[in-house]
C-alpha cells in the first residue's frame, strides 16, 4: 500500500487516481499511523516551500518520515513541490530548511540567455537521460513530461541526476535518485503513458 501524504498542499486525489489506474492500493492521509503501516510513501505538493514544511510540521510529519525514510528506509517519491521538499534547503520567500534527504539547494528559476523564457515554467517539456537507469527501459523514445514550477534545485549530487529538461538557458533537474528516496519536478500523474510509467518503475522497482 502506498501513503499519500496529505499535508493541505496539492491536488492529491489526480495522484490517488493515477496510481489506482495502475493498479495500485493507496490512501490519502495526514496520519503518521497510516506512514507506519504503508509500504511506500508519496510526497506531492503545489505551492511554497515554507508553507510547505510549516504544514508538516504542524501535522507532525517531518519526524514520521524521517523515522520512516531514514530510519526503516522506506521508499519516497516527492512530486514537484514535494520533490523539493526532499532537499536540504530553500529560498524561497526567505530561508526555509528541508528535509535533507537529498543534498542540494531550491532556488528561484532564473533564464540570462537571450530566450528569456516565462518563469513560472507552466508546460511540456523533453524529459532527457542523465545516467543510466531501469526507468528509461520503460519510457518512450522520447518522453514529455508536464511542468510547473518556479524553482529547482541546484547544488544536487551529480550521481543522485536520472534526467533533466532543457528551458531556455536553464536545465531543470527532473528526476532524481538517491537509495530509496527519489523526486519529480514534473507531475508524473499528468505526464501520459510516461508519468505512468515512472509511477510504475516506483511501485515495482522500490521494494
Amino acid at each position: 500500500m502506498i501513503a499519500i501524504l496529505d499535508y493541505g498542499m496539492g491536488n492529491l486525489h489526480s495522484v490517488e487516481n493515477a496510481l489506482q489506474h495502475i493498479g495500485c492500493t493507496c490512501c490519502v492521509t495526514d496520519k503518521k499511523e497510516d506512514l507506519q503501516r504503508a509500504d511506500q510513501l508519496i510526497l506531492p505538493g503545489v505551492g511554497a516551500f515554507a508553507d510547505c514544511m510549516k504544514h508538516l510540521q504542524e501535522r507532525d510529519l517531518i519526524t514520521a518520515l524521517k523515522e520512516e525514510v531514514q530510519g526503516k528506509k522506506k521508499p519516497l517519491l516527492g512530486i514537484c513541490l514535494g520533490m523539493q521538499a526532499l532537499f536540504e534547503d530553500s529560498e524561497e520567500n526567505g530561508y526555509t530548511k528541508g528535509l535533507g534527504f537529498l543534498k542540494g539547494n531550491i532556488v528561484k528559476m532564473s533564464d540570462a540567455a537571450e530566450s528569456r523564457v516565462r518563469i513560472p515554467h507552466i508546460g511540456w517539456n523533453l524529459l532527457e537521460q542523465c545516467q543510466k537507469s531501469s526507468v528509461f527501459e520503460r519510457l518512450s523514445e522520447r518522453p514529455f513530461v508536464y511542468y510547473v514550477h518556479s524553482y529547482y534545485a541546484q547544488n544536487y549530487a551529480q550521481e543522485d541526476l536520472l534526467a533533466d529538461s532543457g528551458y531556455g538557458g536553464m536545465r531543470i533537474p527532473g528526476l532524481v535518485r538517491r537509495d530509496n528516496v527519489a523526486g519529480a519536478q514534473f507531475h508524473p500523474e499528468k505526464s501520459g503513458e510516461d508519468g505512468l510509467q515512472i509511477l510504475r518503475w516506483f511501485k515495482e522497482e522500490f521494494v
